[in-house]
């Protein structure tokens, strides 16, 4: 099977008050479908950036980067959204949800994007809100919830397309320890029982060593690419 996802000489420059700033020096690497891939280094090494280009929230200054066959650089804006959409769940430190719309909504929400029925929206949410254990929330507003549990909604978000990348930027980064490892567990399920591809942005060295692949940055560039002896196992 080809790679999920292919960037050669991936490379992302900023101009800054005159001055030019490398996010990402020339990147190359590949990801298989349903791997775990934990993405490390320190503010400003570029991971955040590297993460952004592949959900097709930015654009490389240079490089190719092909997801499920596609290249990205083919793509016009209405058709990255379409590609966003169809093909990437986005889970976020902060949650993103909207507060004043209820959790049913906010989980059904790109699915109005996509064009379904209504009552289809509502019965995937439904079933994906039953899944992680929140379906007697479906009817609060984001902030009756807990932070881990805000988290999971995010989480059914990002799932409710069946998307089969999901990229998660810091996720417990604004959890306690306990409920961050709750949501990390659920990541891993879902990795594990329905196969889905994830992305892991952490500065959390412990979230790190307990993903199966490693992908560690400095200065834009990638540093050292670590997989555990089980992951190696599974590709031999």
């Amino acid at each position: 099977m080809p790679p999920l996802i292919e960037a050669e000489a991936l490379s992302r420059h900023y101009e800054l008050g005159g001055q030019r700033f490398d996010a990402l020096r020339e990147v190359s690497l590949t990801v298989q479908a349903g791997e775990f891939v934990a993405i490390t280094g320190a503010s400003g090494s570029g991971k955040s950036s590297l993460l952004n280009l592949i959900g097709a929230l930015d654009r490389p200054s240079s490089g190719r980067l092909i997801i499920q066959g596609q290249s990205l650089g083919d793509l016009s804006e209405p058709q990255l959204a379409q590609f966003r959409n169809r093909t990437l769940g986005f889970v976020f430190q902060q949650f993103q949800l909207l507060q004043r719309a209820s959790v049913l909504h906010n989980v059904a929400l790109p699915l109005l994007y996509a064009g379904e029925a209504r009552r289809t929206r509502e019965a995937r949410a439904l079933a994906l809100l039953t899944r992680l254990g929140l379906a007697e929330h479906a009817a609060k507003l984001p902030t009756q919830l807990s932070g881990g549990q805000q988290q999971r909604v995010a989480i059914a978000r990002a799932l409710v397309c069946n998307a089969p990348l999901l990229l998660a930027d810091e996720p417990t980064g604004a959890l306690d320890s306990a409920t961050g490892a709750s949501v990390m567990a659920l990541l891993h399920e879902l990795n594990q029982q329905d196969g889905r591809t994830v992305l892991l942005v952490t500065h959390d060295p412990g979230i790190a060593a307990a993903c199966p692949r490693r992908l560690r940055f400095a200065d834009g560039r990638l540093v050292a690419d670590e997989r555990s002896p089980q992951a190696q196992e599974a590709l031999a």
